[in-house]
């Protein structure tokens, strides 16, 4: 298994014990990027803008204003592009069983 992937799974663990109430949240952080390249990204997964829009829940719109630097993504919409440049499949999945 990856390193991503061990991650992942110590992170779920952590939170069961946290939903659990066997740890404290407030022990716990979490990193968000403060710039997510979302070209290089979309780039790297062979994605048009328009695709990459459809498949995970953009609009083309929104993802050229960020590759133009008109706008930026917000932090949660950071910390998701960050789980789709780590583990695009398991996102795809996700997505398509919702």
């Amino acid at each position: 298994m990856k390193k991503f992937g061990k991650r992942l799974i110590e992170s779920a663990k952590e939170a069961r014990s946290i939903a659990r109430g066997e740890a404290d949240p407030r022990s716990f952080r979490i990193h968000i990027p403060a710039e997510i390249d979302v070209k290089a990204m979309r780039q790297k997964l062979n994605l048009s803008q328009d695709e990459f829009a459809a498949r995970f829940g953009f609009t083309a719109a929104r993802i050229r204003d960020w590759e133009q630097g008109r706008s930026k993504p917000d932090g949660a919409v950071r910390a998701y592009l960050k789980v789709i440049e780590q583990v695009p499949g398991a996102v795809r999945k996700a997505l398509a069983a919702a």
